[in-house]
């Protein structure tokens, strides 16, 4: 089984498409854990509408689980889903992400046909922006971050510490370095598996040239300054 962790905070807008999207996945053993990281606007009416239609799916795919608790931040958020969650494999998904309908059966299938890899990642859109990743090198990953959040990793292999939740910035860096540190490999597929709705976490993207030309600029200065945390914190 899949046990799928939404994050979510203020994402009221946002999160309906996401949870449409998992509900017309191909693949159906999956439970839904959702994370309200207190949220102040109108969450909790969304999905308790959504409830309904999962529990109307029936079958493995309809468990539900909404928690809530104080704004602690997403990793914080993350650890709780990740203790709630019953499944083999986890699945960190974002509130303003939309799934193709075939994301769950090909990552689950990529790490069946890749036994030595901890998890499996795809390239993905922001909003009309393709962000095409490439295959896993543990020589590029830890000399900057290019691997999403939102990848199927096999829970045995995931850190006993879970996310850390004194990162602020560059949070999924940190856990694929953390894996590596653990000798946790990744396989990618060659496939967009998910969009993402602009306006949320990844709004701040800056074209490459930005950080090169641009470094008074508040989000390049913001970037940077995690940047060093992270290569700090992994001897990088």
């Amino acid at each position: 089984m899949i046990s799928i962790i939404i994050p979510i905070y203020n994402q009221a807008d946002k999160i309906g498409k996401c949870l449409d999207s998992i509900l017309n996945q191909t693949y159906k053993n999956f439970e839904v854990i959702i994370v309200n990281d207190g949220s102040t606007d109108n969450i909790e009416k969304v999905l308790k509408n959504y409830k309904s239609k999962f529990s109307a799916q029936g079958g493995p795919a309809s468990g539900w689980q909404v928690f809530s608790q104080e704004n602690k931040g997403a990793p914080a958020a993350r650890n709780r889903g990740y203790r709630e969650a019953g499944g083999e494999y986890l699945f960190f998904c974002d509130a303003d992400a939309i799934l193709k309908p075939e994301a769950l059966k090909t990552m689950l299938n990529a790490l069946k046909q890749h036994q030595e890899a901890s998890y499996a990642f795809s390239s993905f859109l922001w909003g009309k922006k393709l962000f095409k990743l490439e295959p896993f090198e543990a020589e590029k990953l830890k000399k900057a971050p290019y691997i999403h959040t939102m990848s199927l990793i096999r829970r045995e292999h995931f850190p006993a510490g879970g996310w850390d939740e004194s990162i602020k910035k560059l949070q999924d860096w940190d856990l694929w370095l953390t894996m590596l540190e653990q000798r946790r490999s990744g396989v990618w597929i060659d496939k967009v598996l998910f969009k993402v709705q602009t306006g949320g976490t990844i709004s701040s993207w800056l074209p490459s040239f930005a950080y090169k030309f641009m470094p008074f600029l508040p989000n390049v200065k913001k970037y940077k300054k995690a940047m060093e945390i992270i290569k700090k914190k992994h001897n990088l």
